[in-house]
């Protein structure tokens, strides 16, 4: 069962800054469904020399480990990588771009929720007076809030485009968290990160954050332990855990 402590120390933040996909909406499945196609795509067109590392993208394992929370070419280029494969940065971009393609036909296609857990927080922490930003690698990141009706609930929002306006390194890199709590003028020691990604956990260490929290949706054999090695302070499995001390709902 998990500790109610967290939800004190969530109390005792200033500010809050949230990764986007798979802890504010449910896009992770469609981002790994995504990788999933371009990856199988490019390892049925070029094989590892070794047979062992011909095996297809684990859109549950591999996403978690190697893209996301990463920016497009920094994932893709890990993934390759970790099979073998010593890509052109033109391959990377090819294999980058046709996850793109996809991802963006896929929000064509069908509508993005955000998940409840996630708003009934928010919406708590609003009624708090607490600032609150969404930070993302993703260029949809800002398009998928407003789809799913949160983008008014957060008072700052820096996205991929942003990121990438600014020249901001990805993660596990802290520029794009520390980019966000200036925008919410909080210094990071008293702001939070929530976040449910590997890199994105080791970016919210890396920033000296006063509060690191993973979100582990997945609950596999081991994400838990993966992120509190990663950097994480505490881990939930629902984002209304950390309301039940502290922050009224």
């Amino acid at each position: 069962m998990t500790s109610q402590a967290p939800a004190h120390r969530l109390r005792a933040m200033r500010a809050v800054v949230f990764d986007t996909d798979g802890v504010l909406t449910d896009t992770a499945r469609a981002h790994a469904t995504a990788w999933k196609a371009a990856f199988d795509a490019h390892l049925r067109a070029h094989p590892p020399a070794d047979p062992a590392q011909r095996r297809p993208f684990d859109a549950t394992e591999d996403y978690l480990r190697y893209v996301d929370g990463k920016s497009r070419p920094d994932g893709a280029a890990a993934f390759l990588a970790s099979r073998g494969l010593n890509p052109s940065p033109g391959t990377v971009a090819a294999v980058a771009a046709e996850k793109e393609r996809l991802f963006t036909e896929r929000l064509r296609e069908q509508s993005i929720d955000a998940y409840p857990d996630a708003v009934r927080l928010l919406h708590a922490l609003r009624r708090s007076g607490i600032p609150l930003a969404a930070a993302s690698a993703s260029r949809h990141a800002r398009e998928v809030l407003a789809s799913a009706k949160v983008l008014d609930l957060v008072d700052a929002c820096v996205d991929g485009a942003e990121a990438a306006r600014l020249r901001l390194p990805g993660k596990p890199d802290p520029a794009l968290f520390l980019e966000a709590a200036r925008r919410l003028a909080t210094p990071p020691a008293a702001c939070a990160v929530v976040e449910d990604a590997l890199a994105g956990v080791e970016a919210g260490r890396r920033g000296g954050f006063g509060l690191v929290v993973g979100v582990d949706r997945v609950a596999g054999p081991d994400t838990g332990g993966a992120l509190r090695r990663a950097g994480a302070d505490t881990v939930v499995h629902d984002l209304t855990e950390l309301l039940y001390e502290g922050v009224p709902s």
